[in-house]
């Protein structure tokens, strides 16, 4: 078992990049391409694991590990969510998740005090905020280029962990694993470095779970009890006031809101991307978790976390009309089934 569940998941994960690009090749649509790059380093940090449990652990598969699965997945499949809602005003979102994940790391190293993490934490919260007020102001000037400023963010992030992996000086043996699980353990790296994974990792989840309820809320059937406003050309004290307003509106709003979206699912007329969105964000909560029990010491759940994880995002981007409008073998012209089409439109 120790081999077979990382395994699939590796599996699971590269062929569903596999089929991601094959749609972005005909469709052209940049989150596919996006999320195609996180479902490839999703597949390679559990393809150390796969490896390691078949023949030990080395210190270039525990460097790869911590790479791809620690630090890069999050952000690239976050990133993806950004492309796909870039023309509308979700770019509020995904400031707020770059805001904290500046805070997120300063309170990380507040918590834990790693003694060479030296000025990175403020470094990270620096960089956070600069990103988050570039979002935030390309968003309220309804301009979908802030969809490029997180992409300079994750591209920046991507570097800069690359970079601090390869040169990061590890104690022999170069790897550190649970004694009693197996699971790696990320002790053995530098404070600067595994600040980084937080910064990255609250930036992408964050943006995966907060895209999830905003596309739920666009595309499911209404009950507004809350309004709100978050038109530019308000007073901006207005806007603000109306910004925060729509904090607290949307949840109520999505949750008023069930009752019809249950009724139209009911009916088969429920849009495809909130059952999606809800599978990923299901996903999301799954990789997260696991993460989290790993960080603390409980690292026995962390490959059936990340075995549910992929098999809940897969699932949800194969429900997503939008994601796969038709199935077919990839990079080929044999097409399974009939191409589909929504039955439901979004509500204004």
């Amino acid at each position: 078992m120790a081999t077979l569940i990382p395994l699939l998941t590796a599996i699971l994960a590269l062929g569903f990049a596999v089929a991601l690009l094959d749609q972005w090749r005909e469709r052209r649509q940049t989150f596919q391409l996006v999320w195609a790059i996180g479902m490839t380093l999703f597949g390679i940090g559990s393809a150390t694991e796969a490896i390691a449990a078949a023949s030990g652990w080395t210190e270039p598969l525990y460097r790869t590990w911590y790479l791809a699965g620690a630090v890069l997945t999050p952000a690239w499949l976050g990133l993806g969510t950004a492309y796909l809602l870039a023309k509308t005003r979700f770019g509020y979102a995904y400031s707020a998740c770059f805001l904290l994940a500046g805070v997120f790391t300063l309170l990380t190293q507040k918590k834990y005090d790693y003694p060479d993490a030296g000025a990175s934490p403020f470094i990270y919260l620096i960089v956070g905020l600069v990103l988050a007020l570039a979002i935030f102001g390309e968003t309220y000037f309804q301009n979908s280029r802030w969809s490029a400023i997180a992409a300079f963010g994750v591209a920046l992030g991507t570097v800069v962990g690359i970079v601090l992996t390869i040169v990061a000086p590890l104690a022999a043996p170069g790897y550190l694993v649970d004694s009693n699980t197996g699971q790696p353990i990320a002790t053995l790296f530098p404070g600067y470095l595994r600040l980084l994974t937080p910064f990255m990792n609250v930036t992408g989840a964050f943006s995966l779970l907060f895209g999830a309820l905003f596309s739920a809320y666009v595309f499911m059937p209404k009950r507004r009890v809350l309004g709100y406003s978050l038109d530019p050309g308000q007073p901006f004290d207005h806007f603000l006031f109306n910004l925060l307003l729509g904090v607290v509106a949307i949840p109520v709003n999505f949750v008023m809101s069930i009752p019809r979206a249950a009724r139209s699912f009911r009916a088969g007329t429920l849009h495809s991307r909130v059952p999606a969105v809800l599978l990923i964000a299901g996903g999301t909560f799954a990789a997260l978790l696991g993460d989290s029990l790993n960080r603390f010491g409980v690292t026995a759940p962390f490959a059936i976390a990340k075995l549910v994880s992929v098999v809940l995002i897969l699932t949800g981007f194969l429900v997503s009309i939008e994601a796969f409008h038709e199935f077919r073998i990839p990079f080929t012209g044999i097409r399974l089934g009939v191409a589909r089409r929504e039955r439901a439109t979004p509500e204004s």
